[in-house]
């Protein structure tokens, strides 16, 4: 309840937000605006960069993850700022002791180091939101607890304010293109991650729909010692995905499909993405002394679907693999695109036989030949936008935000193992006798299970 939190969305520490974040990116917004009315150089451009991610690495919060959402949309963001701010995902700097202690009394109690048998004080990750700390139970279970930064409700609202404001600006520069949605899921989703309550039920849900991959791992929730705010998860061992970038090929492609299957199961069978594809999301365990297949890390940014937006992406594919131009339309119309002319399908087509083009191929093959795993999509993202320019505005739909994001991450991942697959076999295997009806079911049991509510 609002009335007894002391981390509920106030006003005071919505004010102290605005300051920090307008000290810290007033002064470069405004060097990126001269440049942008003057002409900039190109070394000015990068050194703008590259003071915006210091600036917004040193903030925390939902501005770092929105300029971490933004640095992975193809195109979106110059090539310059998409790589300074990439960096935000791996480079944030951790809070210290003092900070922890203060925070976990806050969480579990005054004796909260009773409740563990051990805790390290110097996190093992941090991101935006929050940071994780290695732990054991008192039984000796390797736990990974983690925990949010003070006063992220206040700052998240702040934030997103800042963020209509800069959306609002791109639309009247960009006429083309309107960013509201990209606004509103945006939102939607920095506020869910904020609940890790909710997270523990995105892990339990991964948990009981990879129940049968094998080559997927979700870690337990400890309910006991996890609130809010702090989120208590099994330890699961492994190494960096790139690690194993010049491991054998046959180690790499067992990588690779252990990813798809992570993605691509949950999404066929409970119509659920994981929206947060960065590297740091994933861990390779291995066995015997060989890679077996991949941890999965994080549950914050997950995006629950109503069945009908799976039904779209099924009816894209069979109508891009059979050129049923009328199934690749209502496609469209089922994610919510309006105003579908001829021309403007053709443009769509551009990018959906990009990001389907692995897919439609019945044969073993890169997902891109001689592209870097940052540049993926960016070419044609770019061809797409142009044309887009001449025919706009184009809304993008809600809902299709996060599942383009993905893809395009997933895309990159595979990049980086340079994994060669037969993805058009593994696609129809996850969606062999697929109906809506099917899917519906499942989707309803397995949120009922997880304690999750059902999509809109």
């Amino acid at each position: 309840m609002a009335e007894t939190d002391r981390e509920a969305n106030r006003f005071t520490a919505r004010a102290s937000r605005y300051a920090s974040v307008g000290a810290n990116v007033g002064g470069v917004a405004a060097r990126m605006a001269a440049a942008r009315l003057f002409g900039g150089k190109d070394g000015a451009s990068l050194n703008n960069a590259a003071a915006l991610a210091q600036a917004l690495g040193g903030l925390k919060g939902p501005i770092m993850k929105v300029a971490q959402l933004l640095a992975t949309v193809p195109d979106l963001l110059p090539p310059e700022y998409a790589a300074e701010l990439q960096k935000l995902q791996a480079d944030a700097p951790p809070m210290g002791a003092a900070f922890v202690k203060r925070r976990m009394m806050a969480e579990l109690g005054a004796d909260w180091q009773t409740r563990f048998g051990s805790f390290d004080l110097k996190p093992a990750a941090a991101a935006s939101l929050g940071q994780v700390h290695r732990a054991e139970s008192c039984d000796g279970a390797p736990l990974a607890c983690k925990l949010q930064y003070p006063d992220m409700q206040s700052a998240v609202e702040a934030d997103l304010k800042q963020l209509q404001v800069a959306f609002a600006l791109h639309r009247r520069m960009n006429s083309w293109l309107d960013t509201s949605e990209i606004a509103k899921e945006i939102g939607a989703r920095v506020r869910e991650e904020l609940d890790y309550g909710r997270e523990a039920k995105h892990a339990a849900l991964y948990g009981d729909v990879l129940k049968d991959i094998p080559a997927v791992r979700v870690p337990t929730v400890h309910p006991s010692l996890s609130t809010k705010r702090l989120l208590t998860l099994g330890w699961l061992d492994g190494e960096r995905i790139l690690n194993f970038a010049d491991a054998p090929i046959e180690i790499r492609n067992r990588i690779a499909q252990a990813m798809f299957k992570a993605w691509w199961h949950p999404f066929s069978r409970a119509a659920v993405i994981h929206g947060d594809p960065h590297l740091g999301n994933y861990t390779v365990f291995s066995e015997g002394g060989e890679a077996q297949g991949i941890n999965l890390l994080d549950y914050g940014c997950v995006r629950i679907f109503h069945p009908r937006f799976v039904g779209g992406v099924v009816d894209l594919y069979r109508g891009l693999l059979e050129d049923d131009r009328d199934r690749v339309v209502h496609a469209y119309e089922v994610w919510g695109f309006k105003r579908l002319d001829k021309e403007t399908v053709d443009i769509l087509n551009i990018w959906a036989r990009f990001i389907y083009g692995p897919l439609l191929e019945d044969r073993t093959r890169t997902v891109a030949d001689g592209v870097e795993p940052g540049a993926y999509g960016r070419r044609e993202a770019f061809s797409v936008h142009q044309a887009l320019k001449e025919r706009g505005p184009v809304t993008v739909p809600q809902e299709f935000v996060f599942m383009d994001r993905a893809a395009v991450g997933l895309g990159a991942v595979f990049l980086h193992l340079r994994s060669e697959l037969n993805y058009h076999r593994l696609f129809e295997a996850e969606i062999e006798r697929f109906s809506l009806e099917t899917l519906s079911e499942r989707q309803e049991t397995a949120l009922a299970e997880a304690g999750l509510p059902a999509p809109a």
